[in-house]
């Protein structure tokens, strides 16, 4: 059913509780946020793979016999699910025309491109002549999981033209998912393309690009969450950029110079997010507004709990006023520093004081967008059910 065209969407994902202190052990929970990365699929012209990022500026094609000449190359040093080595990478560079220590976007998007067309046609089949557009709503470097959504939507597109897995979208359905095995498939790909973006990653983002809703991340142990209700919420990026390794170098040299103090902030994270698992496991579906005061709180304390971590930012404090001054709780998401928040909306907040935050966010300089966390994971969708603007961007390219 491919060959008319289809396309497939990934979730990204922000983390509610537990930055930081995920590092040294605790638990953090990650959720789905219903801003998604889409990639339509259809048939290439004969003999050439082409993909277009309209994001990240990248319009590349190549044909399949000089894709196939790279696989034989990196394929003995691959054997399946292979981990991407340096000399497969540096082949792939080579081959692609990226300079050695490139790391922009677009250089590693291509990358991780072309190591998944080859290592997953090598494992099941022949190097597709296909065309891929993917385009995403999330921005990128904001740590909201932009990367793995793109690797989870290659693993998905690219595993379905090989035939690794099926394709469930029947005659006249608007979106499908599949199985549990084929998730499990879909992620373990999802993983290499996202080890060749980031090196070391955890797993958490393509965990829950696939499987979307909520997971619980700990020492490496990722789970499920029984069920989670879908949270209407304002997600915002301060725009100040920050970087995470160093954040988290400066968390560690505070927990070795002050561990009685620090050690216990760090264990009333771990609680935030462990009573935060309950509540959400308790929630219906759709939560009346009896069951925010609760999650509210929490937001406030590990905020609070962040700022005395060191991660927080003058930007972030600006954020938390203006949000708690329309009656909402707000708390970073990340790394911190800058970098993005999210606010939580109450069914019974009115439109108007959401509207009054979102025009107060702007003023301050900052990007935000309304939207949802607990959102399905990877989908597969027919063309006429995407709405216009997505269907739009991606027929232009």
């Amino acid at each position: 059913m491919w060959e008319r065209g289809l396309a497939v969407s990934a979730p990204g994902k922000v983390i509610v509780h537990g930055e930081h202190a995920v590092v040294h052990g605790k638990v953090a929970l990650a959720v789905a946020l219903d801003l998604r990365t889409f990639l339509r699929l259809r048939p290439g012209a004969e003999g050439r793979v082409r993909v277009c990022l309209p994001g990240v500026g990248v319009q590349r094609s190549w044909d399949t016999p000089g894709l196939r000449a790279l696989r034989g190359r990196i394929a003995g040093k691959a054997g399946g699910e292979a981990l991407p080595g340096r000399e497969q990478l540096d082949a792939l560079r080579e081959f692609a025309g990226i300079a050695a220590g490139a790391s922009g976007p677009d250089s590693l998007a291509t990358l991780a491109f072309l190591y998944m067309c080859l290592a997953i046609s090598a494992k099941y089949g022949d190097v597709p002549s296909v065309d891929i557009v993917v385009w995403s709503e999330l921005p990128t470097g904001a740590g909201l999981g932009s990367s793995a959504a793109y690797a989870v939507c290659l693993a998905a597109a690219l595993l379905m033209v090989c035939g690794a897995i099926s394709c469930p979208l029947q005659e006249g359905e608007s979106t499908a998912r599949w199985t549990e095995e084929e998730l499990t498939l879909i992620n373990s790909w999802a993983f290499q393309g996202e080890r060749v973006i980031h090196g070391n990653p955890s797993g958490v983002d393509n965990a829950v690009g696939t499987w979307g809703g909520a997971l619980r991340y700990q020492a490496g142990k990722i789970t499920p969450l029984r069920r989670v209700p879908t949270l209407r919420i304002l997600l915002t990026n301060t725009k100040v950029p920050r970087s995470t390794k160093v954040l988290v170098a400066g968390v560690k040299e505070k927990i070795l110079k002050f561990p009685a103090i620090m050690n216990p902030v760090l264990d009333s994270i771990d609680a935030i997010s462990q009573e935060c698992q309950s509540v959400l496991e308790e929630m219906p579906a759709n939560p009346s507004p009896e069951y925010y005061p609760v999650l509210e709180e929490f937001f406030d304390i590990n905020q609070h709990h962040l700022n005395v971590l060191g991660v927080g930012h003058p930007s972030l404090d600006r954020l938390c006023q203006v949000t708690a001054s329309h009656g909402l709780h707000s708390k970073l998401t990340g790394a911190g520093g800058g970098g993005c928040a999210i606010t939580l909306l109450p069914p019974d907040t009115s439109p108007l004081a959401v509207e009054a935050a979102k025009q107060d966010l702007c003023a301050c300089g900052f990007e935000c967008w309304e939207t949802k966390i607990g959102a399905p994971g990877v989908t597969l969708h027919s063309l006429s059910s995407l709405n216009t603007q997505v269907l739009h961007v991606l027929s232009q390219s």
